[in-house]
């Protein structure tokens, strides 16, 4: 049974502090790493006018919930939470599995 762990995280940025958010994506990507982690998909939205939007939308993998877990509670990781807070205004993660394409 495969145990891997699929995440779609939706991340709203400060506006204006794009550079901070670049920062710190990049640095929790190379943590994630640590764990088999890894941000399959990035999409970036087209920036609305009334900022109901997210500025990215990522995929997100990991091995298990475990190795998960252990990601968030890298000393590292928690070490960024002062840049995150700057460049990350709000996280909607939502948990689930891959399932296989529709055949066309």
């Amino acid at each position: 049974m495969d145990n891997k762990l699929t995440l779609v995280v939706a991340l709203y940025v400060h506006p204006g502090h794009e550079t901070e958010y670049e920062q710190f994506e990049s640095a929790a990507a190379r943590i994630m790493g640590r764990y088999g982690g890894r941000i399959e998909r990035r999409i970036r939205c087209v920036a609305p006018a009334d900022d109901t939007r997210p500025h990215e939308v990522h995929v997100v993998t990991f091995p298990d919930a475990q190795a998960f877990v252990r990601y968030r509670g890298d000393a590292e990781l928690k070490g960024l939470a002062e840049l995150r807070a700057r460049a990350i205004r709000e996280t909607t993660v939502w948990s689930g599995a891959d399932l296989p394409p529709f055949e066309i």
